[in-house]
């Protein structure tokens, strides 16, 4: 027999089981991740991220599960629907609470929908879409929102009644370079130039850049680290950040070897600091901060630091966050991001379903131009 239960913390489910389902590769789903975040308490009914987590058991065995949240705002999730919130106010509706299957704070592409590997995805998606859909009817919540999937899973769900949204962000790809100066042969000459005087601007200044990995972060960096993550958050954004320093700590204590660490130093004093995280796959670029604002330095630890781990330890792609169209000139190519909505009021989803129809021609045209400065060589140099 077949069900779903919904769990409001992820440690009424063991670490090993949830595991066994999730794996241990992707970060972002592991039950340490999820652990990290809620013992921590930036997922919490009181920061507006209350779990409720799906699980599908079939008989006693865990065989699927996805991350599931109630949301009563639209902070850190990086899919923007606050002109739908928006709508909903103006006739006097709510938008909020919502359901949200996301990574909280993290618009990183990968695993959401996880099941062993002999089950059927087209049955899971369709078994959790309609038990979601009901439970989010009992709920009295607006909508269902699913971020950053895979792209076959996000065209499972689209199929099945979840209306896709499309996005770009710009990925680093590895063809097998064998050093940087590989990589930056594939540039034009001058875009190539550009670079290398980039770079060069670090030695001048007398920045010395370290990679640490894993448990041989010195745990000392971590409050050092954190006070960087504080001070980037206050400049954008006027407060300290979604996470925090417990939150670092418990995954360095749990999951190190998906962990590395970008540490800055001037005149003997550590200036900057970007955390990724890591799979097999992939380099996750994800919290940068910084004491100076020295030329070039952001772009280096962020970028320039990330590509070379990623040729040393032949890593495919490099995902370096949201945003930033300044990326593309230093060879990161657009890629497209999926998201997935069930709006339960037929009204505002036929809007929002027309909205997104549109959108979508926007956003291919956007991918398209944005391939065009991309700084490659279209001719021999």
């Amino acid at each position: 027999m077949i069900h779903v239960l919904f769990i409001d913390s992820i440690n009424k489910v063991n670490a090993s089981e949830w595991n066994a389902v999730a794996g241990v590769d992707y970060p972002f789903t592991r039950h340490e991740f999820l652990k990290a975040l809620e013992d921590s308490q930036a997922t919490h009914a009181n920061t507006g991220w209350q779990a409720q987590h799906a699980l599908l058991y079939r008989d006693n065995l865990l065989i699927a599960i996805l991350p599931l949240y109630i949301k009563h705002h639209s902070y850190g999730e990086y899919v923007f629907d606050h002109a739908w919130a928006n709508a909903y106010q103006q006739h006097g509706l709510d938008y909020y609470p919502k359901l949200l299957s996301a990574i909280p704070f993290t618009p990183a592409t990968g695993q959401r929908l996880c099941y062993l590997a002999d089950e059927d995805p087209q049955e899971i998606s369709q078994f959790l879409f309609k038990a979601i859909e009901k439970h989010a009817k009992e709920l009295s919540v607006s909508s269902w929102h699913l971020l950053f999937p895979q792209q076959e899973i996000s065209q499972l769900f689209s199929t099945i009644g979840a209306k896709q949204r499309i996005g770009v962000q710009f990925h680093w790809q590895n063809h097998n370079y064998q050093s940087f100066d590989d990589f930056l042969a594939t540039f034009s000459s001058r875009k190539r130039k550009n670079l290398k005087k980039e770079r060069r601007r670090i030695r001048e200044q007398g920045i010395d850049i370290k990679v640490y990995e894993g448990t041989d972060i010195p745990s000392s960096l971590w409050e050092t680290f954190y006070q960087f993550y504080q001070m980037t958050y206050s400049k954008l954004s006027g407060h300290g950040g979604y996470l925090t320093q417990t939150f670092f700590e418990k995954i360095a204590e749990s999951m190190p070897e998906h962990l590395v660490l970008v540490i800055a130093r001037h005149q003997d004093q550590t200036i900057a600091a970007a955390l990724n995280f890591r799979d097999s796959n992939t380099l996750y670029g994800r919290y940068w901060g910084c004491s100076k604002e020295l030329d070039q330095l952001h772009f280096e630890a962020c970028y320039y630091q990330g590509i070379e781990y990623c040729i040393k330890h032949n890593l495919a792609k490099f995902d370096p966050g949201a945003q930033g169209e300044h990326k593309i000139q230093r060879g990161f190519n657009p890629v497209y991001t999926y998201s997935n909505h069930l709006i339960l009021d037929s009204r505002f989803k036929t809007a929002i379903d027309d909205f997104l129809q549109q959108e979508k021609s926007h956003i291919k045209r956007y991918h398209q131009q944005a391939e065009q400065y991309l700084p490659f060589k279209k001719t021999a140099d």
